[in-house]
């Protein structure tokens, strides 16, 4: 839940006031490059401690750090650039990933398992990372964040780098997270309206829309740019100047 979040770096407001309660379901985060989508992931991570507000999961608010590694466990996050040892293999980096979630040492092996075989990598499990193609990366990096089955997940532009096989695949795998709070960030429309049951439309550190895509469609209408009517709802929430091609 964040309740009034204000959020910056250094002089600059990156997010103004933002009160957002999130449930479990896929929830994407849309908007134009600086509009605050990284900058709210990382703060929902406990990367960034928030400047005014309230951020708390499962009912315990993250005010210090010291809260912030009581709900660490529980958050799996993938930033869109994420940094790897390149000699580890791939198993020993979604390995990695379950220590620090404090999966028990006995399940490891079952969660690295399951993580592996979600992102189809079992084959590729012992390889090292830096002999990766940029797809398969990111499908090690997909693990990471969903290794231990984390109750949030964060995903900063999940798809980047992926073909069309493999995005279809990632909607596959997004789709079997039940009961996990899931914040997808991304440019693409067509992968919110694959999967994505909610949509926050942001714009100057503020949410200009938040619903279902549905109602988020319904707003789009004809002589708005786009090739389909999510396309023009989204172009319609953002101001006239930008709306321009």
């Amino acid at each position: 839940m964040l309740e009034g979040l204000s959020q910056g770096y250094g002089t600059s407001t990156i997010i103004d006031r933002l009160s957002v309660i999130l449930r479990p379901g896929i929830t994407a985060l849309l908007g134009p490059n600086g509009a605050g989508k990284t900058t709210l992931l990382r703060t929902l991570a406990t990367v960034m401690p928030p400047r005014n507000g309230v951020v708390s999961l499962d009912g315990t608010a993250i005010t210090n750090e010291r809260s912030a590694r009581q709900v660490r466990d529980q958050i799996g996050y993938l930033p869109q650039d994420f940094g790897f040892e390149p000699q580890m293999t791939v198993r020993d980096f979604v390995t990695y990933a379950a220590w620090m979630r404090g999966v028990p040492s006995a399940k490891w092996r079952q969660a690295v398992g399951e993580a592996l075989e979600m992102v189809d990598l079992t084959t590729e499990q012992g390889l090292r990372m830096r002999r990766l193609s940029g797809g398969m990366r990111r499908r090690a990096g997909i693990a990471w964040a969903v290794v231990g089955r984390p109750r949030l997940v964060l995903l900063d532009e999940p798809t980047v780098g992926l073909d069309p096989r493999q995005r279809l695949q990632f909607r596959k795998i997004i789709s079997t997270l039940e009961d996990t709070v899931v914040v997808l960030s991304t440019h693409l429309i067509d992968d919110v309206a694959a999967v994505c049951d909610r949509v926050i439309v942001m714009h100057g550190g503020a949410a200009r829309f938040d619903g279902s895509v549905a109602e988020l469609e319904a707003l789009g209408h004809e002589g708005l740019p786009g090739h389909s009517a999510l396309e023009r709802a989204y172009m319609h929430l953002l101001p006239e100047s930008e709306q321009r091609l």
